[in-house]
C-alpha cells in the first residue's frame, strides 16, 4: 500500500487513515461542497464503499482556497449550505470565508466524512478500461481502480492569470486573490489591482486604508448593487435551534426570491431594468465624483456579466488614495504597469483579481475515454455533457457542477445537490439491471445540447452586449443553466436509463468476484428494507 508520510492525522489533528486502497466503487475527486454532498449522501444511503481524493490538505474547496480580506460569499446564508445541515448559528446574513469554511469542516467531521479522504492525493491521470469496465486511476502517491469516477473539482478550483507582456518580468510582488499571500505586507505600499469582479470588490476595500495608494485597472465596470448584510441577532439563533422549520421557511423565502430573476435573465432582459435602476441609484448615492461615476457606469445589460452586490466597494474607490483606471494595459515592467496611453503606474505590488479557469474545466486533459480520447480531445474548448452530468464517450464518468451547471441567480449547491440525487439512482438502476457500467447516448447529449443553446438565445447572456467569463472559446455560454434551478431538480429526479447504453458486468474470478456478489447482495438488502419502511410509512 502507499501512504504519505505521515498517515496519522490530518494538518487540523483529525486521526484518519492515509491508505490509498486498491479498488473502490465509486471515487470521488475533490472535498469541495458538491464532492462532499456526494460523500454524505451515500453514507446516508449505506455506501461506504467509497474514497475521496483530495490533492490539498483540507476540506472545503474553494472556500479553503480563497483567504483575500473581506471573503464572503453573495449569496445569503441559509441558502448558501447543505440542505441536509442547515445551519443555525450563522452569525450574519451573508456569511464569510472562515465561517463557511469551519462550516464544511464541521459538517464533514460530525457525519463521518473525514475516514473516506485522502489528503494529498492528486489525480495525475485517469483512463477508462474496457475489458474490465473499470477506471485507472493514477494519483500522486500510487495506482487504483474505480467502478464510477466522479469529478468535483469545481470550476473556481483554478486561478486565471491575465496574458500581459512582461508580467513575469515585474521585480516587486504578485498573486492571485484566489492565492492570497499573507506574508506579504501592504502597509505603505502602491499597489495596483487588476479586475473589479467579485474578488476586487471585497478586498479593495479592505486594502485601501492600509496602503499608500492603490490604482485599480478597470476593464468594464460591473453592475453593482448594495448589500443588505447584517447580524443575526440572539433571539433568531435560539428560534433556528430550537425550531428548525422556521429556518427552512427562511431559507425557502431567499429562494424563492432568487427565483425571480429568471424571466430577466432568460426570457426577457428588460425585465431586470427596475434592479438596472436601483443599481444606478446606489452609484448616485455612493459617488459623488460626476467624472468617476460615469466610468463607473456600465454600457450592457445588467446580468450579461456577474451581478455584484458591496456596499463599500463604490465608497473605497472615492477616497483619496484610490484611483481608477480605465486605459487597457499595454505590458507590465520591472517595477510599472504601463497603460496604452503610455503612461507608466509606478507600483510596489500587483495583486490579480482576474478569476479563474471556469470554461476550462479543470482536469479535463487528465480523463480519457474510450479510445483514449482526453475530454479535451473532444470538448475542442467547448464543454457539453448531458444534465451537466454526464458525456458520450466516457462511461461510469459523473460531473458534479459540470457544463452548463453554473447559477446566474441562485445558489450553486442548490444544483449539486440535485447532481447528487441523480447519482444516487443512478447507483440503484445500474444494481437492479446488473449492469457494470454505463454511457449517455451521444443523440440524446446533442440533441440536450441543442435544445440548451437554443434556449440562451436571447437571454442577457448572449445578447447583453458584453464579453464575459460565461462565453468559451466558441462563442457558446457553456457555464450557466439557462432556467429555473427547479428545473434541473425535476430533470435529475430520476435517472432514465432509456438515455443511456448499459453494460452487463464482465466475469471476474476470485476476490473480484466475491466482492461483486456481496455488493449485490448488500444492495438488495437495502432495497428490501427501503421497501419495507414505505409499507409501514403508508
Amino acid at each position: 500500500m502507499t501512504q504519505l508520510a505521515d498517515p496519522a492525522a490530518t494538518p487540523n489533528g483529525r486521526p484518519h487513515s492515509q491508505e490509498l486502497p486498491p479498488h473502490k466503487r465509486v471515487v470521488i475527486v475533490g472535498a469541495g461542497f458538491s464532492g462532499l454532498a456526494l460523500a454524505m449522501r451515500l453514507l446516508e444511503e449505506g455506501i461506504d464503499d467509497f474514497v475521496v481524493l483530495e490533492r490539498d490538505e483540507d476540506v472545503g474547496g474553494t472556500w479553503r482556497d480563497n483567504t483575500y480580506p473581506g471573503c464572503a460569499c453573495d449569496v445569503p446564508s441559509h441558502l448558501y449550505s447543505w440542505s441536509f445541515e442547515l445551519n443555525p448559528e450563522w452569525s450574519r446574513s451573508y456569511s464569510r470565508q472562515p465561517e463557511i469554511e469551519e462550516y464544511i469542516r464541521r459538517t464533514t467531521e460530525r457525519r463521518g466524512v473525514l475516514p473516506h479522504i485522502r489528503f494529498g492525493y492528486d489525480l495525475v491521470a485517469a483512463r477508462w478500461d474496457e475489458n474490465e469496465q473499470r477506471w485507472a486511476l493514477e494519483t500522486s502517491a500510487g495506482r487504483m481502480t474505480a467502478d464510477l469516477l466522479v469529478s468535483a473539482m469545481g470550476p473556481m478550483s483554478a486561478p486565471s492569470w491575465p496574458d500581459i507582456p512582461g508580467l513575469d518580468t515585474f521585480e516587486g510582488t504578485i498573486f492571485h486573490s484566489g492565492r492570497w499571500n499573507h506574508e506579504h505586507d501592504l502597509s505603505g505600499e502602491r499597489v495596483a489591482v487588476i479586475g473589479t469582479g467579485a474578488s476586487a470588490i471585497q478586498f479593495v476595500p479592505k486594502i485601501q486604508p492600509q496602503v499608500e495608494h492603490v490604482k485599480v485597472f478597470q476593464r468594464t465596470p460591473p453592475w453593482v448593487l448594495p448589500r443588505t448584510d447584517r447580524q443575526t441577532t440572539a433571539f433568531e439563533r435560539r428560534l433556528y435551534r430550537r425550531f428548525p422549520a422556521f429556518q427552512r421557511l427562511a431559507r425557502g423565502l431567499i429562494y424563492a426570491r432568487q427565483e425571480l430573476l429568471v424571466p430577466g435573465l432568460v426570457v426577457e432582459p428588460r425585465i431586470l431594468k427596475v434592479l438596472e435602476l436601483a443599481a444606478h441609484a446606489h452609484l448616485r448615492k455612493s459617488v459623488g465624483d460626476a467624472e468617476l461615476r460615469e466610468r463607473l457606469t456600465p454600457d450592457f445589460r445588467l446580468g450579461c456579466k456577474r451581478i455584484l452586490v458591496s456596499s463599500d466597494w463604490y465608497p473605497a474607490l472615492g477616497q483619496d488614495n484610490v484611483e481608477v483606471v480605465t486605459e487597457g494595459i499595454d505590458e507590465i515592467r520591472p517595477s510599472a504597469v504601463v497603460t496604452a496611453d503610455g503612461r507608466e503606474h509606478e507600483v510596489d505590488t500587483i495583486i490579480l483579481g482576474t478569476g479563474f479557469r471556469v470554461t476550462d474545466m479543470m482536469g479535463a486533459e487528465r480523463v480519457h475515454g474510450r479510445g483514449g480520447l482526453t475530454l479535451n480531445d473532444v470538448w475542442q474548448g467547448s464543454p457539453q455533457a448531458y444534465l451537466g452530468t454526464t458525456i458520450a464517450g466516457f462511461p461510469n464518468l459523473f460531473f458534479l457542477v459540470g457544463p452548463n451547471l453554473g447559477p446566474g441567480h441562485t445558489s450553486v449547491i442548490f444544483y449539486a445537490e440535485s447532481q447528487v440525487a441523480y447519482i444516487l439512482d443512478a447507483l440503484r438502476q445500474l444494481d437492479r439491471r446488473g449492469a457494470s457500467s454505463f454511457e449517455v447516448r451521444p443523440d440524446v447529449q446533442e440533441a440536450y445540447n441543442g435544445a440548451l443553446q437554443e434556449r440562451m438565445r436571447g437571454s442577457v447572456w448572449t445578447d447583453g452586449g458584453c464579453n464575459s467569463w460565461y462565453i468559451d472559446k466558441t462563442g457558446k455560454n457553456t457555464t450557466l443553466w439557462p432556467g429555473f434551478s427547479w428545473e434541473l431538480r425535476l430533470r435529475t429526479r430520476r435517472f432514465d436509463t432509456r438515455n443511456y447504453r448499459l453494460d452487463a458486468a464482465p466475469e471476474r474470478d476470485g476476490a473480484d468476484a466475491n466482492e461483486d456478489a456481496g455488493a449485490a447482495r448488500d444492495g438488495a438488502e437495502r432495497e428490501r428494507g427501503a421497501a419495507g419502511e414505505a409499507v409501514a410509512a403508508a
